[in-house]
């Protein structure tokens, strides 16, 4: 696992794609998004508590809408997330247009709290190793590729990574459950089920169809962090992001903790399986291979 440097706007045209699917981390030593010192100023300022039930404050872009805060400051808030937003859409478009021809675009965030001690529940620490699962978002099978932007202005953003999925899903997938979830939706049960929950949601009813693939990866997501022998033994790659710094990386590929910083901005895109360079380095079709079931049902 390495970081693969990019030297923005200078970079060399090539297919990056391999390097993000192979669990590396696209880095660029200076930000490639050009976003006002200002409005930098701005969210730093931001008085943010948490809590139970927002980590961070969320942007959507389909809906321009902003979730985790509320104030008088809430325009300008939008306004520096949109902007952001647009500038790491602009710019990932530009290093990934086989990815961008495809892939929908997710949530934006910015992480106010410093991420080192945070009183959190054991499944919402940042600071355990794990692999990235939305529970109210789904992807069937889709990949979940962030954008980071470390905005602090003296202090360095600290990850603690893994091995990619690929060697680490054959360990530990099927103590996590793979063939149960496997067999559980291929069943005429859990087939009815899956049909009802999607029928639910089409007519607008609060119900969230997933496959056996998001099921089993948010079971996943669980088990690694709740696993102390993984969290202790498992293989350990330390990467430093410093002020001014981005970076990018399937966050469902490559296991990953934070174990310092505060103030980050991130862009999410789920790029579905067929736009990547290889199709077999996807979750899905590792976990599909080591259960020999189709996981998309």
């Amino acid at each position: 696992m390495n970081l693969v440097t990019v030297e923005w706007p200078n970079a060399q045209p090539r297919d990056l794609r391999p390097e993000l699917e192979a669990g590396n981390i696209l880095y660029f030593p200076k930000s490639p998004f050009d976003l006002p010192e200002d409005s930098q100023e701005f969210l730093r300022g931001l008085a943010f508590s948490g809590g139970a039930v927002h980590k961070n404050i969320a942007y959507r872009p389909a809906s321009d809408r902003v979730t985790g805060f509320s104030g008088a400051a809430m325009e300008r808030v939008r306004s520096a997330l949109r902007d952001y937003s647009r500038k790491a859409v602009e710019v990932a478009k530009a290093l990934l247009p086989a990815y961008a021809a495809r892939w929908t675009l997710d949530y934006s965030s910015f992480r106010p709290l410093e991420e080192q001690g945070r009183d959190l529940p054991t499944t919402k620490r940042n600071d355990l190793i794990h692999t990235d699962a939305f529970p109210s978002r789904p992807t069937f099978g889709s990949l979940i590729l962030r954008f980071f932007a470390n905005i602090h202005p003296t202090k360095t953003r600290v990850w603690i990574t893994s091995d990619p999925f690929a060697d680490v899903a054959p360990k530990h997938a099927p103590s996590a459950g793979l063939n149960h979830i496997a067999d559980q939706s291929a069943s005429a049960v859990g087939r009815l089920t899956n049909q009802s929950a999607r029928l639910l949601h089409r007519f607008g009813l609060p119900v969230v169809p997933r496959s056996a693939y998001d099921r089993f990866m948010l079971a996943f997501h669980d088990y690694l962090k709740h696993n102390d022998d993984f969290q202790a033994n498992c293989s350990k790659h330390r990467f430093e992001f410093p002020p001014g710094s981005a970076w990018m990386v399937f966050t469902d590929v490559v296991p990953h903790s934070v174990e310092s910083g505060q103030f980050a901005l991130e862009q999410t895109f789920i790029v579905p399986r067929d736009a990547l360079a290889n199709a077999g380095r996807a979750p899905i079709s590792i976990l599909e291979s080591l259960c020999g079931r189709n996981l998309q049902v």
